[in-house]
């Protein structure tokens, strides 16, 4: 479509109803080990710096944090030597577990193939106070499939997702810059703990991942977009809405995806 709109175009303002960053971890220092295997460790120097060591690189960048639900932490990286990549953390402090989703947009574009990719890492976290990890780690889930809702990022953005299997969901735009566009994208659901989930999804039209902390309890999401822009820009771009429940599809016998 000629005019399918890009990150630009539908991004702005789309923070409206984002929850507002929190300085609360300045001045502290995490270690997360992943379940596969290597570490980081980060100590949040300010409210918007963080010192980084894995294995023998080490360096400084820009973070975002955000406390999406009660004791989690949504947290954006971005790694200045490697700006076609982008990092969200996502770390239950009460049960030390962590997910880290690692986006990379290629350089080039593949027919068929979202050209922005994402790599999912589950952990542990280790905040140095000696308590270790309780309850079930980050894992896919099924759980949201069957799901339909209206999804408000401010006056100007609203748009309805419907879950359709454990790699697909289906969305449209019914006020936005892009209204009256949807489609079918790719998408990667993990569960972080009771009624708190991490969604992702990857665009086939236009080179956007994006990575979510939804809060079913209070019915809030925090997130962010990442890619690139017309002009081959990269960009990325925060976001956060309120959930609105349209309701949910039972399946009786066969299973999707």
């Amino acid at each position: 479509m000629s005019d399918w709109k890009t990150v630009d175009d539908f991004a702005k303002g789309i923070d409206g109803n984002r929850l507002p960053r929190t300085d609360a971890l300045v001045g502290l220092t995490w270690t997360v080990r992943h379940d596969e295997g290597g570490e980081v460790t980060l100590t949040f120097t300010d409210s918007s710096h963080a010192a980084w060591t894995a294995g023998e690189a080490s360096g400084t960048d820009r973070y975002e944090a955000v406390e999406g639900a009660p004791g989690i932490y949504f947290v954006s990286l971005i790694d200045t030597n490697t700006p076609r990549e982008c990092a969200v953390l996502i770390a239950d402090v009460e049960n030390r577990r962590t997910l880290s989703v690692e986006s990379t947009i290629a350089e080039e574009k593949v027919d068929g193939v979202p050209q922005v990719s994402q790599v999912f890492k589950p952990g542990v976290l280790d905040t140095g106070d000696g308590v270790g990890p309780k309850g079930e780690p980050a894992a896919e889930t099924r759980e949201l499939i069957g799901f339909r809702a209206l999804y408000r990022y401010s006056p100007n953005h609203l748009y309805e997702h419907v879950y359709l299997s454990s790699e697909r969901y289906a969305w449209q735009c019914l006020v936005g810059e892009q209204h009256g566009h949807g489609d079918v994208d790719l998408a990667t659901a993990y569960k972080i703990a009771e009624n708190r989930y991490v969604f992702t999804f990857r665009e086939f039209r236009i080179p956007v991942a994006t990575t979510w902390l939804y809060d079913m309890d209070a019915m809030r999401t925090t997130g962010t977009f990442f890619g690139l822009n017309g002009e081959g820009e990269i960009r990325s771009a925060p976001g956060g809405a309120h959930i609105l429940p349209l309701g949910r599809v039972s399946y009786p016998d066969e299973q999707p995806v």
